[in-house]
């Protein structure tokens, strides 16, 4: 028989470890990530009111889709052209999600759903040369470059918004397919 003093030490180690097990820090939150891009080369052809995508902008969505299909991407919004859909849509296929459209008037409230509902997560939004750059502000993130040409189709912005509200969103522009510098 151990003395009562050892006991009551070997208890109270042995209460300590179980304690100290049980009370780990929680895994930091993720960040959200949003991967922000133009649609594909459209047609340029005069009075078409929703053109399509050339054979260029075509292979410009297989190469997003090899780019982002191994990102764990939970969400792809998209306005609603033809355009920017099918820049979307072969990484919404091979991912089974719904593009769900917005309002590129309203970027505001896409920046709050996508806070709201995919805190955490990585979503795709497809959008125009007039939208991306003002997407990625209404998101909190300063312009990553100034400006985006009609004829550039190779940008994709990645903006982060920190888990910690407290902290700013950044974004990151990079290119991605057929005329990357």
């Amino acid at each position: 028989m151990l003395p009562k003093n050892v006991l009551t030490l070997l208890t109270g180690l042995l209460l300590a470890g179980c304690a100290t097990s049980q009370t780990a820090p929680p895994p930091a939150a993720a960040p959200t990530v949003v991967y922000i891009v133009r649609h594909g080369e459209k047609d340029l052809t005069p009075g078409l009111t929703d053109p399509p995508l050339t054979p260029a902008g075509q292979q410009r969505a297989q190469a997003l889709h090899d780019t982002l299909a191994a990102r764990g991407i939970k969400a792809v919004f998209s306005t609603n052209t033809s355009r920017t859909k099918n820049t979307v849509q072969p990484l919404a296929t091979q991912l089974k999600l719904p593009i769900q459209l917005y309002d590129a008037s309203q970027l505001p409230a896409l920046a709050t759903r996508i806070r709201h509902e995919y805190r955490g997560s990585r979503v795709v939004v497809a959008g125009h040369s007039n939208t991306i750059l003002e997407t990625a502000e209404a998101l909190g993130a300063r312009r990553p470059v100034p400006t985006i040409g009609d004829d550039e189709y190779n940008y994709l912005l990645q903006v982060t918004l920190p888990a910690d509200t407290t902290k700013a969103p950044s974004a990151e522009a990079r290119r991605y397919g057929a005329g990357r510098p």
